[in-house]
């Protein structure tokens, strides 16, 4: 693991991984949560290591149904989608097929493991300190799925550039199912990246991104570690993953919490898309995006 300090982009003090390194079985959500806030990221590790054979089984499981569907994958501007809704992209030479997954459909609507990983206790102490004790989920979980020889990059980028949202945005925990290195697509933060604001994107083969040329992977920190691994980062922290180069797939799943009285104003997956998104912001409501309660209480409140 590579430990040398970077220094952000965003201007703030070189930071290394031992300024953002926690563990669960030693675990002070409030320190945590203010490593948070200074640097936009976190890493716990041993966080998730309970949920993982269960989780990682019903990953499998869904990895083997959305190949069985593959024959009747429709074409849409990120890709191609199964049926079950797996999302493909184009894959690299020398791979078995001419399609990749990108996304798995695993959620909370499909596996039990994955929703009790969500209200995992430690974890949602450490996102009350951040948020408050008023907490809902943001979508149905996610799972990113990189299959081998070189399964495809998720180039640097916020994912306020997909949702932005109208106050703090969600926290996203990302949960490496297996053990994950630089070799087989870790991820990279850009600590302090989270005070920018929500910048430009462009077109990328994997949806959108930063300029490569303004935001090299040398501007960010790797952060490799095991698997039941948690990594915490603010939904405008600069973070991306390269390409999977080893012989087996690197999954990872992703939960995501606000505050209850948060919601997106602008979605997109490309610029032409987000554009058109941008125009109906203020169109905007809570009342069409409320998420399954994890702790506190959702009064009632009017538009």
């Amino acid at each position: 693991m590579s430990t040398a300090p970077i220094e952000s982009s965003a201007g703030v003090n070189s930071v290394g991984i031992e300024d953002i390194e926690f563990f669960a079985d030693d675990l002070d959500a409030e320190r945590a949560a203010a490593a948070y806030r200074e640097h936009g990221c976190l890493v716990v590790r041993g966080l998730t290591t309970a949920y993982l054979q269960d989780l990682k089984r019903d990953i499998e499981a869904t990895a083997a149904q959305a190949i069985a569907l593959l024959d009747r994958a429709k074409a849409v501007p990120e890709g191609w989608t199964t049926p079950d809704g797996t999302l493909f992209l184009p894959a690299p030479a020398g791979f078995k097929r001419d399609k990749q997954i990108m996304t798995l459909p695993i959620s909370y609507r499909t596996s039990a493991t994955f929703f009790r990983a969500a209200f995992d206790k430690k974890t949602v102490d450490i996102v009350e300190a951040i948020l408050g004790p008023n907490i809902e989920l943001f979508g149905d979980g996610q799972c990113l799925y990189k299959e081998p020889v070189g399964g495809h990059p998720k180039h640097l980028h916020q994912d306020s550039s997909y949702f932005e949202h109208r106050f703090q945005g969600p926290v996203a925990t990302l949960n490496y199912v297996v053990d994950t290195d630089l070799r087989n697509g870790a991820l990279h933060v850009v600590p302090g990246s989270h005070r920018m604001g929500t910048l430009a994107h462009v077109d990328t083969f994997s949806h959108l991104g930063l300029d490569e040329n303004e935001w090299p992977w040398e501007r960010a920190l790797p952060i490799t570690g095991q698997a039941g691994d948690s990594i915490f980062f603010h939904y405008r922290t600069i973070h991306g993953s390269q390409e999977n180069h080893s012989d087996k797939a690197r999954p990872v799943f992703i939960n995501r919490y606000r505050r209850v009285d948060d919601y997106v104003i602008i979605s997109g997956t490309t610029v032409e898309n987000r554009a058109e998104a941008e125009k109906r912001a203020a169109q905007a409501r809570k009342n069409e995006q409320r998420g399954l309660m994890v702790r506190g209480f959702r009064a009632y409140e009017d538009e």
